[in-house]
């Protein structure tokens, strides 16, 4: 697969906020861009541009986000807003529908990172790995999966994995 140009639109405090609190100083961004080629290929879709934004939320944000849209009055780690339905990612996919010279805008991820870092230290995960997994599952989310259905959540847990492990960030509790 060939995505030649992968704009992240990543809010700025995201990267101040790995900046300040990580020891392991990683390019977030490029590391993102990552994420994205390899669920846009696990997925089998090509586009010349795709468009991603990723912003931050405060747990008060991300809870009036959540009750507004999910209808859920709690905080939450991470929010998906996709501007495609499974359908039509499925048909990106199958190539049906989808010029390769297309430009394609996937949807939103928002990151609550004061909830990441707990669960960080909650899972014994690290801050870094937790806040990838969390773009990672978001990006999952963009393109068309869930994990409503048990059947669903396995497959939607190996894909995010499996594209940790592409870019570098195993789980910690693998040995």
């Amino acid at each position: 697969m060939e995505n030649n140009n992968i704009q992240i639109d990543i809010d700025e405090a995201i990267i101040e906020f790995v900046k300040s609190h990580c020891i392991d100083k990683i390019d977030i961004k490029k590391k993102v861009e990552e994420i994205v080629e390899a669920v846009l290929k696990e997925q089998n879709i090509n586009a010349n541009i795709v468009d991603v934004s990723i912003q931050s939320a405060t747990e008060e944000e991300i809870k009036e986000i959540n009750k507004k849209y999910r209808g859920v009055d709690k905080a939450t780690d991470v929010l998906s807003f996709p501007i495609f339905t499974r359908e039509e990612i499925k048909q990106m996919g199958s190539g049906s529908n989808l010029q390769l010279n297309t430009e394609i805008e996937l949807g939103d991820i928002i990151l609550c990172l004061n909830i990441i870092e707990k669960q960080s230290k909650e899972y014994a995960t690290g801050l870094i790995r937790e806040i990838l997994y969390m773009i990672t599952h978001g990006m999952c989310h963009l393109v068309g999966h869930d994990h409503e259905i048990e059947e669903e959540k396995v497959v939607m847990r190996a894909l995010e994995e499996k594209v940790l492990k592409k870019v570098g960030v195993g789980n910690p509790h693998e040995k």
